[in-house]
């Protein structure tokens, strides 16, 4: 008796220090919080190669603009709308298959393949308009698009099985705050790159080697999961498995068979679908415009533009890493539910744009001032929305976070195609402003109708169908129901 009870002492004790060094370890960076650096570097750059035909699209149709040394393209508004929107017809085909690929090959690889070609396409670009006009661009940027299309899945991947879901508001809008600041250097660096010697081609020049370097890092230092990390220490995987709320057992999950019917059939994943697609119409209506609007309307030289296209983007980026902690704060100490706070970051992200667009529709080149306010207001405050709906697809399925957001992106990103095309087809005379008053006005009705049926029928409790193990997807087995439950109550603690 004397010897089990101080082998009792002695694992409570065990116990106590495990628990306190997991406690300790929340402060400590570690091997999660390099990988999450990684992620950040990869949505800074793939933004980057995104966004660089904003800027570059504008020098290419007159070089008069930036530097009249190199070579001008005759290409109409529909032409130029088309060239923007074909990198979406590309990135959508790719979204449904990529989260289930990740899954069940592993993100590393994935996205390691991916990025390089997407860098080199990205190399190609001057190239391609030089042979082939700009029939031959659209048929790069769909490639791009494709090769892109693996980013958002296996970024939900790994971050649903790397990051606790106490530090999920923090690192996952850091992890994703990278596609603004990759917006705010590609913009704001582009203009000066056309007017330079090197001109317009050196935007796709400078951004194409840089996506070659990250395939380079992430090669090298990026993986898959704690469990297969050999630079982890044992008490930092402990940590994130038990904060998951289970053992993760990758070769397993591997073998799971998506719910698809479930999933289809889930009111929260479809209000999730709906807030996606309405901030993507809204969002990508302005990254791709707002350098035409500004030079058109505006009146503005392309390095002024370019500058000023990129601060909203700045300001966006700054604003997340205001709002992640707020978020993380409310959640951890029990004054907002999960599904509460998305809900009202979400809100924050998507109705005060609505109106700063409605007053955008209003405004003259007389008033520049007002629209740089109103454009840099609208779309900085859009950052509530990394922690609103951005973060919602771990909240309801861990296991399936990279299908989920492959689902979301593939709708979301048919309005990335339709809202540059609305432009193409409203704006026949881009000096208009009464043209681009419609566009703005059916924007803010988007993110007002995605919005409120997100705040109506979302959710931020984990779906029943998150640890599904019958090969058909469609129903959890019945010994499995206990640990469904457990790790409910563990993920929402």
């Amino acid at each position: 008796m004397k010897n089990r009870d101080i082998q009792n002492t002695e694992d409570q004790q065990d116990t106590k220090t495990t628990s306190e060094n997991h406690g300790l370890f929340k402060f400590a960076l570690g091997v999660r919080h390099y990988q999450s650096g990684l992620l950040f570097l990869l949505l800074l750059v793939g933004y980057a190669l995104r966004v660089n035909m904003s800027v570059g699209i504008v020098a290419m149709v007159d070089n008069t603009s930036a530097n009249p040394d190199f070579e001008e393209y005759d290409w109409n508004e529909q032409k130029q709308s088309l060239i923007l929107s074909s990198f979406f017809w590309g990135y959508v085909l790719i979204q449904l298959p990529a989260g289930t690929w990740a899954r069940k090959f592993g993100a590393k690889i994935l996205l390691t393949v991916s990025m390089g070609v997407c860098s080199v396409l990205t190399l190609l670009t001057p190239v391609a308009a030089n042979l082939g006009g700009w029939v031959a661009v659209v048929t790069l940027r769909i490639l791009l698009g494709v090769s892109q299309g693996f980013i958002f899945p296996c970024v939900h991947t790994l971050l649903a099985t790397w990051v606790p879901p106490s530090e999920r508001s923090r690192l996952g809008t850091f992890v994703y705050a990278g596609s603004p600041l990759g917006n705010v250097l590609m913009l704001a660096i582009s203009g000066l790159l056309a007017s330079s010697s090197l001109g317009w081609p050196s935007i796709f020049y400078a951004s194409g080697i840089i996506g070659v370097i990250w395939t380079a890092l992430f090669f090298t230092f990026g993986s898959n999961s704690p469990e297969v990390d050999v630079r982890i220490t044992p008490t930092e995987r402990e940590f994130i498995q038990e904060s998951l709320g289970q053992e993760t057992d990758t070769e397993e999950i591997k073998k799971l068979t998506t719910p698809w019917r479930r999933i289809f059939t889930s009111l929260p994943f479809i209000s999730l679908i709906v807030a996606h697609s309405a901030q993507n119409w809204g969002f990508w209506t302005l990254l791709t415009e707002i350098p035409t609007y500004m030079k058109n309307v505006l009146e503005m030289d392309i390095k002024k533009n370019a500058l000023l296209s990129a601060l909203p983007y700045l300001v966006m980026w700054l604003g997340s890493f205001v709002m992640s902690p707020i978020s993380d704060y409310l959640i951890n100490r029990g004054y907002l539910s999960v599904g509460n706070t998305r809900k009202l970051f979400n809100s924050i992200g998507l109705y005060i744009p609505m109106f700063a667009l409605i007053g955008l529709g209003y405004v003259t080149k007389d008033h520049t001032e007002i629209a740089v306010f109103l454009l840099t207001f609208g779309v900085g405050i859009n950052s509530g929305t990394y922690v609103g709906f951005m973060l919602n697809h771990m909240d309801l399925s861990p296991v399936y976070a990279g299908t989920l957001m492959g689902i979301t992106n593939f709708s979301a990103n048919i309005m990335s195609i339709l809202g540059p095309l609305f432009v193409g087809l409203i704006v026949s005379d881009a000096t208009n402003p009464v043209e681009w008053r419609a566009v703005f006005f059916v924007a803010a009705a988007i993110y007002f109708v995605g919005n409120t049926f997100f705040v109506i029928f979302g959710s931020g409790e984990i779906q029943p169908w998150n640890n599904s193990s019958k090969r058909d997807g469609d129903e959890l087995e019945s010994h499995d129901a206990g640990k469904s439950t457990e790790t409910v109550t563990t993920i929402i603690k």
